[in-house]
């Protein structure tokens, strides 16, 4: 190691101290939170949220803990990173109004059809998915529709389960269309049990019987569900969850009504500026990590279902919060001249500048296994800057801001996100309540992060 490196590092753990120092009477590690209540394990029993396995979520618990515990029983709830709508479900049930941005067009679909099947569906519609599940009348379609296909999907299910896609789809297309838009959305959350795919964190990891291993360690996914058991099953529950919602909420029976639910299509980066001020009563939200997950690699299944070109999906990449190594600088002043203001705060956020500066000397000295990624941790935290300066101008006087996030670890360097961007929060005129820390000593293995 050099003495460079190591002054570094001695610089980086002192900043490190003082944010720790600066924050030590709100850290707190809270006994209510489980890994199964800060992440999507929650929702797998939860009618409606169980239709689709969302792994970037937290759970619907989660958001009426926080609802019950800071009391907050009505107004407006925001999620500026809205993924499949678990703020804007939960909130909605508990009474509140929702308002949410998504840019990922699967969640938008996931978004916009559950809130069809929740609140708005006709008996009529029902017994149509009902007859799909006896009847299977894709069986008898005799011209299937074709696939679109992405580099990254090709191949991806076994010819037979193929053949059944293109007929379902072709059928589909016989019904009205919010049935066919359930049908369709059926289809969607059974993806990855009928491919030779399985959901990894930053790609898609493939079962060794694909043509995709390339002599790569052999992965066994288990059994791989055949078509028509798959579709009839998801079929059975979206039913189920229909007719007989079984509500899990610490809410059931004390609201008559829910509150409305409003989806803005695109990046919050765009859409967030173009909002009026003093509007919401409280934000629950969990933005992208940075923890170099690629979600539209992770979820290029569901796009290529939706047909979207590669080109499309490469735009996607790059519009995304800035949380992967292919991520390019963004033309900040073009998306909001406001942005340029915050490049002052920014310089002032000591550690941050700090292990970038190292992860740039690892970078130079060919130690780092991607160049982009002092890049990345950049990007990352000046973007998060924005969001977190545009939350707090379009916050009513009083509200809430609550943040799902982790810790990550680059090139043998701990990155204390949660204290970075509390301090950055707290330099904009937030109050800084409490950092609550999960009480178990479980890393984020994609970063190496041991039992940090």
């Amino acid at each position: 190691m050099s003495l460079l490196t190591e002054d570094k590092l001695h610089t980086i753990e002192q900043e490190t101290k003082k944010l720790e120092n600066h924050f030590s009477a709100i850290i707190k590690a809270e006994s209510s939170f489980t890994r199964k209540l800060v992440s999507f394990q929650a929702n797998k029993e939860q009618p409606f949220y169980r239709w689709y396995k969302y792994k970037e979520a937290f759970s619907a618990s989660l958001v009426e803990y926080l609802l019950e515990t800071y009391r907050i029983s009505e107004g407006t709830i925001f999620d500026p990173f809205a993924g499949i709508g678990t703020t804007l479900f939960a909130s909605a049930l508990s009474g509140c109004n929702a308002e949410g941005i998504e840019l990922l067009p699967v969640g938008q679909v996931i978004i916009k059809n559950r809130q069809y099947a929740q609140f708005k569906i006709k008996p009529a519609e029902i017994e149509v998915l009902k007859r799909w599940r006896e009847l299977k009348p894709w069986e008898k379609n005799k011209a299937p529709s074709e696939l679109n296909c992405l580099k990254i999907t090709e191949g991806a299910y076994p010819e037979k389960t193929e053949q059944a896609i293109g007929k379902y789809l072709a059928e589909l297309e016989r019904e009205e269309n919010s049935v066919s838009e359930l049908l369709f959305l059926a289809l969607m959350c059974i993806l990855e049990k009928i491919s030779y795919t399985r959901k990894d964190g930053q790609y898609l990891r493939w079962d060794y019987r694909s043509n995709k291993t390339n002599g790569r360690k052999k992965f066994n996914k288990g059994p791989i569900q055949g078509f028509n058991e798959a579709i009839c099953s998801k079929l059975e529950e979206m039913i189920t969850d229909i007719e007989n919602p079984r509500p899990l909420s610490l809410f059931a029976g004390k609201k008559a009504k829910c509150g409305a639910i409003k989806l803005h299509k695109g990046s919050c980066l765009s859409i967030l500026p173009e909002l009026k001020t003093n509007t919401y009563d409280a934000i629950i939200t969990s933005p992208p990590y940075c923890n170099r997950y690629d979600y539209t690699r992770t979820y290029a299944l569901e796009h290529a279902l939706l047909g979207i070109s590669e080109k499309e999906l490469l735009e996607l990449r790059q519009t995304m919060l800035c949380c992967t190594v292919e991520n390019k600088p963004k033309n900040l002043a073009e998306i909001n001249s406001s942005f340029l203001s915050l490049q002052r705060l920014f310089a002032a956020q000591t550690l941050i500048n700090e292990i970038v500066d190292y992860l740039e000397e690892q970078k130079g000295l060919k130690k780092l296994n991607n160049t982009g990624i002092p890049r990345m941790v950049k990007g990352y935290f000046f973007e998060m800057a924005m969001v977190i300066h545009e939350c707090h101008r379009v916050l009513k006087r009083g509200g809430w801001l609550f943040m799902v996030n982790d810790n990550v670890r680059y090139a043998g360097v701990d990155i204390p996100v949660d204290l970075i961007l509390s301090k950055m929060a707290e330099d904009m005129g937030y109050e800084i309540a409490n950092i609550l820390v999960l009480p178990q000593d479980k890393g984020n293995s994609s970063q190496q992060m041991g039992g940090y």
